[in-house]
């Protein structure tokens, strides 16, 4: 058998396919002839196909049967127990940029300052007045030729006390797609596991409730009626970003009881900001630049909290306005992120004025996605947690994203309950009502611990 295997590749490999006469092998054992009908080499290269055959009508047709062979290709292909296929290398998925390109931000120029780097090349692109620092946010085009540390440092330098930095993107911290559907009844139930009062109880919240995240379905049922004031940042051409986390957090908070998806806090008062903008169809992002707006707009609005389900890098500007909002007794929350639990640590949360929320599901397990960090003050429910969906209807969600709404609306009520504390002492409250879980005290994974309402209306 060794010896007419190799005769089959000897005579395949010499590329004996010139005419139409047949080649047989007899074999030793008296049994019948394979036989091996050779067809012309243009012919076998038309007809050959990944799939083996039976892709082109020519190719199929030359088989006729069981024991002869014709068409192109080597012998050796009889033996091939599976066709060769073609290796596809697959390019790694590309960085996503964290930043808007040659573009810098600032807080505190004068006039003269920006005259004066409007003649060395920088072009002013938008200016904004700034209530919480009584100045003006600049974004700036820079110079074609100079770098953005070069750029960055000649507008710090323009004038004294003025902070500049990078504009930097911001994104919704929604998780992974929750499982679906919950076989144990509790996705709607998920609030139970840390006793919340019903929306109809009389531990009630002080407002009102600041939310600066995506667009808003202001038509969906659980928001009907609700008292809700949405403000869009971006100019009207500019494409709308997604519906689908902002109505969720929105319906979270403040959703009607009598809806399929209540929310937390019975009449509420929510002023919602539209930061984002839908890039590339498919991503929400949010500028630096219209985050410190946003911030801005809800201070001058008189709200108690202010729910920030995003994240991004550390920018010099957002932590001053982060700082200077802390300044005006206004409780901070903002989500952990989804970044895995060995990423860095993400802001807004990161910064010392925010109460930092990570996620746990209903048997007080860590989100698997979670930051963690020296940071982490607060855990709350974040796996499955049952809210509105973008159009109508309900579903469960998961992410830091859906966790920092129950510390928002916890902090609201303490607020209520505890109207002569500031910001630093309704935090701190928070974080005594928690339940301790992983090592004792403050940790990385957990904070303080996981939220525990039933402690909210006995303070």
């Amino acid at each position: 058998m060794k010896n007419r295997l190799f005769r089959l590749t000897v005579l395949s490999l010499c590329g004996l396919a010139a005419g139409a006469g047949d080649l047989s092998f007899g074999g030793g054992d008296g049994n019948s002839a394979v036989r091996f009908a050779w067809v012309s080499q243009a012919q076998a290269d038309d007809d050959d196909d990944d799939d083996g055959g039976g892709g082109s009508s020519r190719g199929s047709s030359d088989r006729n049967s069981s024991d002869t062979w014709r068409g192109g290709g080597n012998l050796l292909d009889l033996f091939r127990a599976t066709p060769e296929r073609r290796v596809v290398r697959q390019r790694p998925p590309a960085r996503r940029a964290t930043h808007v390109p040659g573009e810098i931000i600032a807080l505190g120029l004068n006039d003269a300052a920006i005259q004066r780097l409007q003649e060395s090349g920088f072009a002013v692109r938008e200016r904004e007045p700034v209530g919480l620092s009584s100045t003006e946010i600049v974004k700036l085009g820079v110079p074609r030729g100079m770098t953005l540390e070069n750029a960055r440092q000649q507008v710090a330098d323009a004038t004294p006390g003025a902070i500049a930095d990078l504009n930097h993107y911001f994104e919704p911290n929604e998780g992974a797609a929750s499982p679906a559907p919950c076989a144990d009844g509790g996705c709607a139930l998920v609030r139970t596991a840390i006793g919340w009062p019903d929306a109809g109880a009389a531990c009630t919240a002080a407002g009102p409730i600041g939310l600066i995240d995506t667009a808003i379905n202001p038509a969906h049922p659980s928001l009907k009626d609700v008292r809700l004031d949405i403000v869009r940042l971006a100019d009207e051409e500019a494409p709308e970003s997604g519906r689908q986390h902002g109505t969720a957090v929105a319906a979270l908070i403040a959703g009607r009881s009598d809806s399929r998806a209540p929310g937390l806090l019975g009449n509420a008062h929510l002023i919602a900001v539209d930061a984002f903008q839908r890039k590339a169809g498919e991503t929400d992002i949010a500028e630096t630049y219209d985050l410190v707006r946003a911030i801005d707009l809800l201070a001058s609005r008189n709200v108690t909290v202010i729910n920030m389900s995003l994240s991004g890098p550390h920018n010099l500007l957002l932590e001053k306005t982060v700082a200077l909002v802390a300044e005006r007794n206004i409780i901070q929350v903002a989500a952990a992120g989804n970044d895995g639990p060995r990423a860095k640590p993400v802001y807004p949360a990161a910064y010392p004025a925010m109460i930092a929320v990570t996620a746990v599901d209903r048997n007080f397990r860590p989100y698997r996605r979670a930051g963690r960090g020296d940071h982490i003050d607060v855990a709350a429910l974040g796996t499955s947690v049952w809210t509105a969906a973008s159009i109508e209807g309900a579903a469960p969600k998961t992410g830091t994203s859906f966790a920092a709404p129950f510390v928002t609306a916890a902090a609201a009520i303490l607020r209520a309950s505890h109207p002569n504390l500031s910001a630093e002492e309704i935090a701190g409250l928070v974080t005594e009502t928690t339940q301790d879980l992983g090592a004792p005290g403050k940790d990385p994974v957990f904070g303080w611990g996981v939220l525990n309402a039933r402690e909210l209306c006995r303070s």
